[in-house]
């Protein structure tokens, strides 16, 4: 992704929350959230483009066109500068808090005087908020775990923000005659979630002219410090990047070592002082002679130690190192095993690009089926209704004529209603090829009664797939309360799939949930859940999750033929 359109639809959307601070046209902010959203979705680069090219785009019209020809311009939009002045940056520093919005953000700086999340924290506490209108202790309550998850981020950021800077300064150093491999490692290899630092590993005989090119890359804010072996940038987005260069012969055990977990790394370490040996990020030595044995590779040094390769994903010492000594190793699943998508989404509800174009990036994927999912009309904002969905149906029978090789599935995403129901009658969805249903209201319902809730949904017939089943949004929302046990018991007893979303902000379910419910002999479905092109991409922080949860092809029913899926989905 071209950080352009990142910096482009942070300014729009940045623009959308600033005119709901100082009351501006309900719709006109819709109309910037969702420019905001194609904008940070167009697979291409909007620096490229001219007033034409940015119009194109679709939900860019020609007033939100302009406002990102001025970002061209001048890397900034004027409207958003002239509203930072008029609202105090207290105010916008406390719109950064989950589930506060920016009106109430706005009324404790007014009423109270407060303008950070400390002091917003302490009024909670000393009970200042309570004569506030519509801060009962409900709100209190949703603020302050807003707060602890805003603090829990610690400065880290999404898995896709910390990919993109990785896979720039990758591209570019790999292009260069002295560097022999580069590759990310740490967290970043290992998929997690979110990431501190971006960890980037070069081979080289010369590594100060990688070292001089790395501190000049276009990312590059500031250098925070800078040497031949190892140098620290910082982005303007705060996020720091560190490079180290080792020489090729030790590439393997600088991958491995550099690569992780830190318990990880312990156990092997373990494994290898017990052998007689001693393991750095520079080698496998002899522990008495420091005679060098392997390290040009990460499969040499597992080798040696006893061990098969062990996948990046699974290195965080939760029985990686016993199933590798055992032999019980799963196969994970791959990007490539995927043979379709059953979630998504297009203009006609919340996404961007049309039937058409989305239809085409499955194609581009190599997908064998793909399945249209556009919303429900529960979610009255997405105004959806039985004759535009029967239009869709129609218009899909269609286009499935320009797609030999692709297999148009209709279908929906569901909501589930606090007691389990979702949208349409039994008749209705029959008509589906395949229907997600998802939690997109009442976060906040105790835990009986959210697991009753997701439990209906698994034992209605018409679902197939239980939508980013926790509901979370990460560093934003909380996974809702329910009994998982019970839960995963009942999807695996109806049938029912699990989803692993591949949004950045989603990863749901987590991955310490999906091995849960592979226990329970629950089958799950990674899907994009795209609402634009460019939200295709995402899919490898989908397959990431299910490899940290030690999936499997068979596991998931999205790399099965079309044949045994459609089996599946008619839930007997």
């Amino acid at each position: 992704m071209a950080r352009a359109n990142d910096e482009a639809a942070a300014l729009i959307q940045e623009l959308a929350d600033l005119l709901s601070i100082t009351g501006g046209d309900a719709f006109k902010i819709r109309a910037y959230e969702k420019a905001a959203r194609a904008i940070a979705g167009h697979p291409g680069d909007i620096a490229e483009l001219d007033l034409a090219g940015l119009r194109a785009i679709p939900s860019v019209g020609s007033a939100i066109a302009k406002k990102v020809a001025d970002y061209n311009a001048t890397g900034t939009i004027r409207q958003v500068e002239e509203l930072r002045l008029r609202i105090p940056a207290g105010v916008r520093a406390l719109t950064a808090i989950p589930t506060l919005g920016p009106k109430k953000a706005l009324t404790v700086y007014e009423e109270l005087g407060v303008s950070s999340v400390d002091e917003l924290a302490t009024a909670i506490e000393e009970g200042r908020l309570s004569g506030l209108k519509g801060f009962g202790a409900k709100t209190e309550e949703n603020i302050l775990r807003g707060i602890e998850l805003m603090r829990a981020s610690g400065g880290r950021v999404l898995v896709d923000a910390a990919a993109s800077v990785a896979d720039e300064i990758v591209a570019a150093l790999s292009a260069l005659p002295q560097v022999e491999r580069c590759a990310h490692a740490g967290s970043l290899r290992r998929m997690r979630e979110t990431i501190g630092d971006v960890d980037v590993l070069a081979a080289s005989r010369d590594p100060h002219p990688i070292m001089e090119v790395f501190t000049a890359l276009p990312v590059v804010a500031e250098v925070v410090a800078g040497g031949d072996k190892k140098t620290s940038i910082r982005t303007a987005t705060g996020l720091q990047v560190d490079l180290r260069v080792v020489p090729p012969e030790s590439w393997g055990a600088a991958m491995q070592y550099f690569t992780g977990s830190q318990a990880h790394n312990i156990r092997t370490r373990e494994i290898a002082v017990r052998a007689g040996l001693k393991l750095s990020e520079y080698g496998l030595f002899h522990a008495g002679s420091d005679e060098p044995i392997v390290s040009a590779t990460e499969e040499e040094v597992y080798d040696r130690l006893g061990l098969p390769w062990i996948h990046p994903t699974l290195r965080e010492d939760t029985g990686e190192i016993e199933a590798a000594l055992d032999g019980t190793l799963p196969d994970l699943v791959t990007e490539a095993d995927l043979r379709g998508d059953l979630h998504s989404h297009t203009d006609l509800t919340d996404g961007t690009a049309s039937l058409e174009a989305m239809a085409a990036a499955a194609a581009s994927r190599g997908l064998e089926y793909y399945a249209i999912t556009d919303h429900a009309p529960d979610l009255v904002m997405q105004r959806m209704t039985d004759e535009k969905t029967l239009a869709q149906r129609e218009r899909i029978a269609e286009l499935q004529k320009e797609y030999p090789g692709l297999v148009l599935l209709h279908g929906t995403e569901l909501n589930i209603d606090p007691d389990g129901g979702v949208d349409w009658d039994a008749d209705f969805l029959s008509g589906f090829d395949v229907c997600v249903a998802s939690v997109h209201s009442h976060f906040t319902q105790d835990q009986a009664a959210m697991t009753r809730r997701l439990v209906r949904a698994c034992e209605n017939p018409h679902v197939h797939v239980i939508g980013h089943p926790t509901a979370r949004s990460i560093g934003r929302r909380p996974p809702v309360d329910a009994d998982w046990d019970e839960v995963f018991r009942a999807a695996a007893r109806t049938g029912t799939a699990l989803e692993i979303d591949s949004f950045p902000d989603r990863l749901d379910l987590p991955a310490d949930l999906i091995r849960r419910a592979k226990r329970f002999g629950c089958r799950f479905s990674i899907d994009t859940d795209a609402h634009s092109l460019g939200h295709h991409r995402n899919i490898r922080y989908g397959v990431g999750t299910a490899q940290r949860g030690w999936l499997t092809p068979d596991d998931v029913i999205n790399t099965w033929p079309l044949p045994r899926l459609r089996a599946f989905l008619k839930k007997t």
